[in-house]
């Protein structure tokens, strides 16, 4: 019989949202392998589908045809924050779906309200599954994915922070090039009619613009680890 001091940790639902460059995948996949959580990047979904898409020759300029096109792709996502996998119809994605082809018109196909209610179906799927507890990042996790999760983290920082963090991670990509992409990404994930990037009443907002990554991820450990003491 388990006592209060060796009892297993509780298992707790983590949503971390927020817009690109915050820190979001980082972070999430480093206190998801602290923690003994399960991960999921559920942008990679949404670039797994977009992928699909363009691969199959749908017009991403039409949203009747996205929309048709939803159900077919079979999705799958590998949990393990040190070995997150996606492939598309037993298919590794994992890279392809960051080019800057599929990055360009992701936003696109993710306003289609079909398929945002294919991949949020998929999304509490895998959530609710998990035993230990999952860390989930993305856009619209605590608004709409997973409203009721145990602890909801915002992540913030400022358009420069978010632009040079960008622009390292594509390798001397262009600073200001990739700072008014970024703010497009934002205005078309805000102006969404279905499930905008919003953060909810309850989350905790974190702004990461003067913080060190291992600062961000002691920040959200510690916020989990009271989370899980209070259950």
């Amino acid at each position: 019989m388990e006592t209060a001091a060796n009892a297993a940790p509780a298992a707790v639902i983590v949503a971390i949202d927020g817009p690109s460059g915050t820190g979001k995948s980082s972070t999430s996949k480093a206190v998801a392998a602290q923690l003994g959580l399960s991960y999921l990047d559920t942008g990679a979904q949404y670039r797994a589908i977009t992928w699909w898409m363009v691969n199959n020759g749908i017009d991403i300029a039409d949203p009747a045809a996205i929309a048709a096109a939803a159900d077919k792709p079979d999705i799958v996502s590998g949990t393990d924050p040190a070995a997150p996998t996606i492939t598309v119809d037993g298919t590794d994605v994992a890279a392809p779906i960051r080019t800057q082809e599929v990055t360009s018109k992701v936003s696109a196909v993710s306003a289609v309200p079909e398929v945002r209610t294919r991949i949020t179906e998929l999304q509490r799927s895998i959530a609710r599954g998990t035993e230990l507890g999952i860390v989930v990042e993305g856009r619209d996790i605590g608004t709409t994915v997973l409203p009721d999760a145990d602890l909801k983290i915002f992540l913030t920082a400022s358009p420069e922070a978010r632009a040079a963090r960008r622009s390292g991670e594509l390798k001397g990509a262009d600073v200001n090039a990739t700072r008014e992409a970024l703010i497009k990404r934002d205005a078309a994930d805000s102006g969404r009619k279905t499930s905008p990037l919003a953060k909810a009443g309850d989350a905790v907002e974190v702004d990461t613009t003067e913080l060190s990554l291992q600062q961000v991820i002691e920040c959200v450990v510690t916020l989990v680890e009271e989370k899980r003491a209070e259950r």
